[in-house]
C-alpha cells in the first residue's frame, strides 16, 4: 500500500470543506501550520490499495502574499510538493473561481480541477463542458456535488490514475505582455541556477518581478 499527499485548495464558499469532510469522514484532525496561527485540517481516505492524506488549505482568492492564509496555502503547494492539488471551483461561478485555479496551474501540473455544486449549476441552466475545459487547462476536470457525493467514483479514479502516472498533465503557461515576458526570460535562468528543478522557476520569477517579499522570505528559510 502506498501513501500519497493531496492538497485541497479553493476560494471560500466553494464547498471545499464539505468535500474534505465527505472524503475523510471521521479520519481527520487539525493542527497549526509551521509557526502560523492558521489551522489546517488533515484527514485521510483509502482507495483500492492506496492511502491518501489530504490537507484542507485555507480558502483564498489568490496565492499572493496579501494575507497569512494566502501564504500558508501557497507555501504548502510550493514546498510540501503534494502528489495532487485538488482545486475546488463553484460550478455556478466558474469564471470567477478559475483565477485561483490558474495560479495553482502556473505552480504545478499535478492538479485536478473539481467543479463542485454541479447540481446547482444544472438547476440554473449552466452547462459545463469538462472535456473541453480539461483540454484548455492541460489537467483533468471532474464535475462533482460534494454535498450529495455525486461524481465521487470518477474523482477517486482520476486521483488514482494521476498519482500512478496514467494521466499526463502539463503546467499551464499564461502569456503576458511582451515587456513582461522579456523580463521573465532574463530572470528565469538566474532563478533556475539558484533553485534548480526543486521549484517552478518561471512562477518564482513572476512573483519576484511583482515584488513578493513574503515569497523571498519563505524561500530563504528553505534554501
Amino acid at each position: 500500500m502506498s501513501t500519497f499527499k493531496i492538497a485541497l485548495a479553493g476560494n471560500p464558499n466553494t464547498g471545499k470543506s464539505t468535500l474534505f469532510n465527505a472524503l475523510t469522514g471521521l479520519k481527520q484532525h487539525t493542527g497549526n501550520w509551521a509557526g502560523k496561527t492558521v489551522e489546517l485540517a488533515e484527514g485521510a481516505f483509502e482507495y483500492l490499495d492506496d492511502t491518501f492524506k489530504i490537507i484542507d488549505l485555507p480558502g483564498t482568492y489568490s496565492l499572493y502574499s496579501n494575507s497569512v492564509d494566502e501564504e500558508v496555502a501557497r507555501d504548502y503547494i510550493l514546498f510540501e510538493n503534494p502528489d495532487v492539488t485538488l482545486v475546488v471551483v463553484d460550478g455556478t461561478a466558474l469564471e470567477r473561481n478559475l483565477n485561483l485555479a490558474l495560479q495553482v496551474l502556473e505552480m504545478t501540473e499535478k492538479v485536478i480541477v473539481c467543479v463542485n455544486l454541479i447540481d446547482e449549476a444544472e438547476k440554473k441552466g449552466i452547462t459545463i463542458d469538462s472535456g473541453r475545459l480539461s483540454k484548455q487547462l492541460n489537467v483533468p476536470v471532474v464535475k462533482i456535488s460534494a454535498r450529495n457525493k455525486l461524481g465521487f467514483d470518477h474523482l477517486f479514479k482520476t486521483i488514482h490514475d494521476l498519482v500512478h502516472g496514467n494521466i499526463t498533465t502539463k503546467k499551464y503557461k499564461i502569456n503576458y505582455s511582451p515587456e513582461l515576458e522579456k523580463k521573465i526570460d532574463e530572470l528565469e535562468p538566474i532563478v533556475e541556477k539558484i533553485v534548480g528543478n526543486r521549484f517552478p522557476s518561471r512562477w518564482i520569477a513572476l512573483r519576484l518581478l511583482d515584488g513578493d517579499r513574503g515569497l523571498v522570505e519563505s524561500l530563504n528559510k528553505r534554501m
